[in-house]
């Protein structure tokens, strides 16, 4: 059991100019990065430990875990007079997504091999709230609203599970497709997507990160991974050669690997030293 050594504890300075992260998703960047694959559960005191360097109240990080819990994102394994958590089987599956789309998908297509998805619904008037649900799942996913019912996304991204998990599969229909010449594609992602708040987005992490990280690597770690996930998480991926001239996603995913480079080794030394651990059983 790897117990907790006497590490200073470096308080979080307010910074105006820092987005409101929420505690559970600096939660799921930790546990994304210092407990996913290692089969071990930490104990509440250490995440506290954790969480604090990235500003969040003690209050806070204990109201989270017991949401996570009772939402089966962690469960509880009590050892003595403490209490240690470890992932479900549900936030392996989530986390292990993330993983993925920040460290191998990425949020620049350069790549794209000219498909497209198209999806059609149609749904009954009284149906609000599915079509409420199914827009905002879409939406998730990549997709971008054509014209009426049909909405289109770059590539192949897995629909079935959406459309299966709200119960819709005989209301919707899925074509894949290329675009005729004499489709504007141009045109079609400006007019589909908001270009432009999504640009801000890139530009605002630009103008965050480009300088001095937190003296605190193990907090500004988390906060990088967060602050880059909760933006690529709204982005569909959209080819670059239909983007506009210097897309800020480009630079801005190279400063963010950047940054994680130069972060990885002190945010590690940081956590083996504050981090207590048991075999996950």
């Amino acid at each position: 059991m790897t117990r907790v050594k006497n590490v200073p504890n470096i308080e979080p300075v307010p910074d105006q100019d820092q987005p409101q992260r929420r505690p559970q998703a600096l939660m799921l960047a930790f546990l994304g990065e210092y407990v996913l694959g290692r089969r071990v559960c930490v104990s509440s005191g250490s995440v506290i430990d954790v969480l604090g360097r990235a500003g969040v109240s003690e209050h806070a990080t204990r109201s989270t875990l017991t949401r996570m819990v009772g939402h089966e994102l962690l469960r509880r394994q009590p050892l003595g007079r403490r209490m240690y958590f470890g992932l479900t089987e549900r936030s392996i599956r989530i986390l292990e997504e993330g993983a993925e789309r920040i460290w191998q998908t990425g949020a620049v297509n350069q790549d794209w091999d000219g498909t497209w998805t198209l999806l059609g619904f149609s749904l009954p008037g009284s149906w609000q709230r599915e079509r409420h649900d199914l827009r905002s799942q879409l939406g998730w996913a990549g997709f971008g609203p054509l014209q009426g019912g049909l909405w289109i996304a770059p590539g192949a991204p897995e629909v079935s599970g959406i459309v299966a998990g709200l119960g819709l599969t005989t209301q919707v229909r899925v074509f894949r497709a290329t675009a005729d010449q004499v489709t504007d594609v141009d045109r079609l992602v400006r007019d589909t997507w908001d270009l432009a708040g999504l640009a801000v987005r890139y530009e605002d992490f630009l103008e965050r990160w480009d300088g001095s990280p937190p003296a605190d690597p193990l907090a500004a770690k988390l906060g990088l991974v967060t602050d880059w996930l909760q933006i690529i998480r709204r982005d569909p991926r959209l080819p670059v050669r239909h983007l506009p001239p210097d897309w800020p996603a480009v630079r801005a995913q190279d400063l963010f690997h950047r940054l994680a480079r130069g972060l990885n080794a002190g945010a590690r030394t940081v956590a083996e030293k504050v981090l207590d651990t048991i075999p996950d059983e």
